[in-house]
């Protein structure tokens, strides 16, 4: 499945360490972006490892967005550097 990842971390020691699982993951988008293919076991497991990592009473907060196939294939980028993985072909 693709899923776009979003995240707002209070803590930069925090959001470091979410950066860090993220890019094991996937494909460092933006900022705070991550685009990544996922099974739906890895999926659960990422969900999982960044729901141990945060802290909402803080602000913390992690937003998952989810993408059929066909709509990834539909991205359109303009400008930034070519996409450094197979994560990204889609874009």
């Amino acid at each position: 499945m693709w899923v776009v990842i979003t995240y707002d971390i209070s803590d930069d020691r925090r959001r470091t360490h979410i950066c860090k699982i993220l890019k094991s993951y996937g494909l460092h988008a933006q900022y705070s972006v991550f685009e990544c293919d996922l099974s739906v076991q890895a999926y659960l497991k990422l969900r999982d490892r960044l729901n141990q990592q945060i802290k909402s009473n803080e602000g913390d907060s992690v937003r998952f967005y989810f993408m059929c196939e066909s709509c990834a294939k539909k991205v359109e980028r303009i400008g930034g550097p070519p996409p450094i993985n197979n994560v990204a072909e889609f874009i």
